[in-house]
């Protein structure tokens, strides 16, 4: 088996005092916080947070992440802390009305262990694109109620951010439009 390194063919400046920037073809991390904001502006708990969990990684300028967090990026260093708060279409898009079908039971396919479907329960419907995520509204005898809009859409968000790595992209990263974490590279080692 050939060894191949894909993340250390690349430099990597994680000196709070660089002068790297991001910008497009950059591997950016950061931690955050994400709550919702209110239609009076108040912002809500915490529901989402990467402390502890590790850095969240994307490569900047092929929509990773929200396209209004990826542009509150932009020119930033590391140890910058950005605070922004986005309208839907800035983050996860409107509501779409549309998005909510009635699929028959049969072509469902549900969580594991769950035989039928429920209210809240998670679903997989094949589509002419490939699988497609969604979220039970109403169970009936023969169809269901879902909605496939993302979960977040609709919401206004506000997030808090700080970087804390930014490093050039390899050739493979920029051709798969995505960072490659060390799992991906222990697949690649195995082709």
């Amino acid at each position: 088996m050939v060894e191949k390194n894909i993340v250390s063919d690349v430099v990597d400046d994680t000196s709070p005092n660089s002068n790297v920037i991001i910008e497009n073809n950059r591997v950016v991390g950061f931690h955050y916080r994400l709550c919702e904001v209110d239609a009076n502006g108040t912002k809500g708990k915490w529901f989402e947070e990467s402390k502890n969990k590790g850095l969240l990684y994307y490569l900047h300028g092929y929509h990773n992440v929200v396209i209004g967090l990826e542009r509150a990026l932009e020119g930033k260093k590391i140890g910058d802390r950005v605070e922004i708060t986005l309208e839907p279409g800035d983050a996860y898009g409107e509501r779409d009305p549309a998005a909510v079908l009635r699929v028959p039971l049969k072509k469902l396919q549900m969580a594991y262990g769950m035989k039928r479907p429920k209210i809240g329960g998670l679903v997989r419907v094949r589509s002419s694109d490939g699988w497609r995520n969604g979220i039970v509204l109403k169970p009936g005898k023969f169809n269901a109620d879902v909605d496939f809009n993302h979960p977040l859409s609709g919401r206004v968000l506000h997030y808090e951010v700080e970087v804390e790595l930014i490093r050039e992209a390899s050739e493979e990263e920029i051709a798969q439009g995505r960072p490659l974490i060390p799992n991906d590279a222990v697949r690649s080692e195995q082709r």
